[in-house]
């Protein structure tokens, strides 16, 4: 039987002010409520009634991967290079990945994601049809080396994780195994009480084809999702892609040069010509692994970095600098147009299409054009939906207007297929007697992250506000007196206990009931059981944490509607 939880000998300190370095809500409560305590940047210990809330979370992930019949294992953290090297993600993963050599000299990192050596143990372990389908899941700490870690455990360079992998011998078999991962996962954040969102994704660097995320929206959220009113759309904005009908200009006449001193911006151009700046075409210069690279969207609309790197990967896209054109007389800084750009590849949003007139630069300094038509004066070598997607922007299922949202993702599942499987050779011998190359998924849960989320979700003005399936206790007995109702609360206490209730009693000497109180509300337990006032007649108050509603229960009462 678990111990009641005395906070006169927990290690818990509790803060009054918000961190001066905290921007979310969960970062500034974690903290101000003893959860979690800073090392370093993006890096964090969790303090006794933290790690319960996460061992709650990993508890309930564990029973739901378990149910599906998915086996557990440990993987470790420190992994060769050479497996890494072979899939490519050695140097797709850039600076994110952690590095390191050992004495010997020999390259090592912190895995970020354990694709590989998930392959490798299969292909170890597994070497006919009648050994698959298998699921293997760990949740384990990974590692990403973010340039700015923030907003506490919502976003670290170390962070727990649960990862689970399917290997089937059929794309039929790996659309099952996808199937059971979601609807676990949909248990899992049900159980949680994490308000969530499925939508469409992109794969990144995991690879891959089909993919979903779960989202828990959140203003604290750095990802941004796309929602349908009418129908059942839903999509990260990186993944919205659809066809847009352009109509073709009307006879458009030829070519003509404008005189345009000092508007090297969509604004100036717009405001000195008098025109929309839908009527612009807007270039973007890129380099895509070091090759400057054009893209053209409407001028009303921005470019999409996200979606760029997405289409473009495993390719690097960064913008460029004065120093691009340093030697490039044809690229001129705030005058490029796609006329004249021969040696320059050049990308365009389906809303460039063939015939569409514009006006643009001229490659000329202080000159722009118009009547520069999309087929006639220029060619688009790749069209590509990498505008910025925006609310009111049509479904591409139905046509109605989509609403955005902020929110933190919290899952992600992949139909992985056979990328990993190619690069490692996992064969299993078939029913035929012959090779049979093995498909895979790959779903994550962020263990950590969860946290947050529920902190973000949840919280309220006056603190952490937690679900009862992954709250450090199920009761806050709170003694706000002196030595009678600490004895009171003790005894309540331990009587809860022994009927199988979580139980947190607040019994420190010298802490005055207002504290004590404002304690409880930033702790955040789902019930709190006062020892007060009437603590003589055997009478306590039990509030609900979530609702603030109270009442003056007996003793036995309130120890019979806790136990029930």
């Amino acid at each position: 039987m678990a111990q009641v939880q005395r906070m006169s000998k927990l290690m818990v300190k509790t803060l009054r002010d918000d961190p001066a370095d905290a921007e979310t809500l969960s970062h500034k409560l974690l903290v101000r409520a003893g959860y979690v305590r800073r090392n370093a940047a993006g890096i964090w210990t969790w303090l006794p009634l933290g790690k319960k809330v996460l061992d709650n979370i990993t508890r309930v992930v564990r029973e739901e991967m378990d149910a599906i019949g998915a086996q557990e294992v440990l993987l470790p953290a420190l992994l060769p290079k050479e497996a890494y090297e072979a899939s490519g993600r050695w140097e797709e993963y850039g600076d994110l990945l952690f590095r390191l050599k050992d004495r010997k000299g020999a390259d090592y990192l912190l895995g970020p994601t354990h694709e590989e050596i998930f392959t490798q143990t299969v292909k170890d372990q597994c070497s006919s049809y009648k050994d698959l389908p298998v699921m293997l899941y760990q949740i384990q700490t990974k590692y990403r080396d973010e340039a700015r870690p923030r907003s506490g455990v919502l976003r670290g360079r170390e962070f727990q994780m649960k990862d689970s992998y399917s290997f089937d011998t059929t794309d039929e078999g790996l659309a099952e195994s996808y199937a059971l991962h979601r609807a676990a996962y949909i248990k899992i954040f049900n159980r949680l009480g994490l308000d969530h969102r499925i939508v469409s994704a992109v794969s990144g660097a995991m690879g891959g084809s089909a993919s979903e995320e779960f989202l828990a929206p959140a203003a604290a959220g750095e990802d941004t999702f796309a929602d349908c009113p009418n129908c059942d759309y839903a999509a990260n904005t990186e993944a919205v892609a659809y066809k847009v009908a352009v109509a073709p200009a009307d006879a458009p006449g030829a070519v003509e040069e404008l005189d345009t001193p000092d508007t090297p911006t969509i604004e100036t151009l717009a405001a000195h010509l008098g025109v929309p700046a839908s009527a612009t075409l807007k270039n973007l210069l890129v380099k895509v692994d070091g090759e400057i690279v054009a893209v053209g969207v409407p001028g009303d609309r921005e470019v999409d970095l996200g979606k760029l790197g997405e289409h473009l990967a495993p390719a690097v896209v960064e913008l460029v600098t004065a120093e691009d054109f340093e030697g490039r007389t044809d690229l001129v800084r705030g005058y490029v147009g796609p006329q004249g750009l021969d040696k320059v590849r050049y990308i365009a949003d389906p809303r460039v299409a063939a015939g569409t007139a514009w006006i643009t630069g001229a490659n000329k300094p202080g000159t722009h054009a118009k009547n520069v038509v999309a087929g006639r004066d220029f060619e688009v070598d790749d069209y590509l939906d990498v505008v910025v997607v925006e609310a009111g922007d049509p479904c591409p299922k139905c046509g109605t207007g989509l609403t955005l949202d902020r929110a933190i993702e919290i899952g992600h599942i992949f139909q992985l297929g056979r990328k990993y499987a190619d690069t490692f050779q996992l064969d299993v011998l078939g029913q035929q007697g012959k090779p049979v190359r093995v498909t895979m998924g790959s779903y994550g849960i962020g263990v950590s992250r969860a946290v947050a989320a529920l902190a973000e979700q949840t919280a309220d003005d006056k603190g952490l506000s937690w679900p009862k399936e992954i709250a450090p206790a199920d009761v806050h007995v709170v003694a706000a007196g002196k030595a009678l109702q600490t004895e009171l609360a003790l005894d309540v206490s331990e009587k809860l206990n022994a009927a199988g209730v979580r139980v947190l009693v607040d019994d420190r000497a010298g802490v005055s009931p207002g504290v004590k109180l404002k304690d409880a509300e930033l702790i955040g337990v789902p019930q709190i059981l006062v020892t007060g006032r009437r603590s003589s007649e055997g009478v306590v108050e039990l509030q609900d944490r979530r609702t603030g509603e109270r009442e003056e229960l007996t003793v036995e009462e309130a120890i019979a509607r806790l136990v029930g």
